[in-house]
């Protein structure tokens, strides 16, 4: 059999023939870079909501056990005990401003799926990225509950509550308020070595507005994690309806100031 004949019947014998591949090595190598980069973000986002809300919720704990226990106030009149409210307020501001500056590069360093929602619609992030982030945030704050719970002596006392002299409806929109004061913060700024502290200033004096009378969640993960480790109150939902209610007012204060800053009024 001619050369001829032998490579005309190569390709229907299945013969290797050494051509040049038809797959773009460079679509093979994208694809990998974004699987990497989707690990790598929902990693980030696991290990740095573990981080906060573990640092976060010793500290509530230390501060709650502290002269009466589960209690932020000082006297039967329930007067707030200022201490303790600056102690908690302090905890979660310093404990976000860090972890935002360790994580941000890694996962965005967002922590919370209010926040985590608000970059999705203002179209900052794609929704399987948002999806995979709050599964990790959800995952994180169980977490941190139940090793706080295990670290610490006695019962764990952190569950976000609400006071009695509060009603349920003035707690909803008190965590839509604090909530939208955080995201703003979080929109507003651009990208910096400094935003990581506003950030943590941002959640500060967000805590110190609503600590004593809702818990100062802001965070879904944040309450969703104890309550699942001791147990779930009757108006739960609130600190779920509450801080999505603050992510979608801010994502709209958010795009309106830049519809105006582009001159389409």
């Amino acid at each position: 059999m001619s050369d001829k004949n032998m490579n005309d019947k190569a390709p229907e014998l299945g013969l290797p023939l050494h051509e040049s591949s038809t797959a773009d090595p460079e679509e093979h190598r994208s694809r990998h870079h974004t699987l990497r980069t989707e690990i790598v973000a929902f990693l980030g986002e696991l290990i740095g909501t573990f981080m906060f809300l573990s640092l976060a919720f010793s500290g509530t704990q230390i501060a709650l056990n502290a002269a009466s226990p589960q209690q932020l106030t000082t006297t039967a009149n329930a007067v707030p005990d200022v201490s303790k409210l600056l102690y908690i307020a302090f905890a979660f501001g310093v404990s976000l401003a860090i972890n935002v500056a360790i994580f941000a590069e890694l996962s965005g360093g967002k922590f919370n799926p209010a926040v985590t929602a608000a970059l999705w619609l203002t179209r900052k992030i794609h929704w399987h990225r948002a999806v995979q982030t709050i599964i990790a945030q959800l995952i994180a704050g169980i977490a941190a509950a139940g090793f706080v719970s295990g670290l610490l002596p006695g019962p764990l006392i952190i569950a976000t509550k609400l006071d009695p002299s509060i009603s349920i409806a003035q707690g909803l929109f008190l965590e839509a308020f604090v909530t939208t004061q955080l995201i703003l913060t979080i929109l507003m700024l651009d990208a910096g070595p400094s935003k990581p502290m506003y950030i943590g200033l941002s959640l500060f004096i967000a805590q110190i507005c609503s600590v004593f009378f809702t818990g100062g969640s802001l965070n879904p993960a944040r309450s969703f994690g104890p309550a699942v480790v001791t147990q779930f109150t009757h108006y739960h939902w609130i600190y779920w309806i509450g801080p999505l209610l603050g992510s979608g007012l801010a994502s709209g204060i958010y795009a309106l100031i830049n519809w105006v800053r582009r001159g389409q009024v």
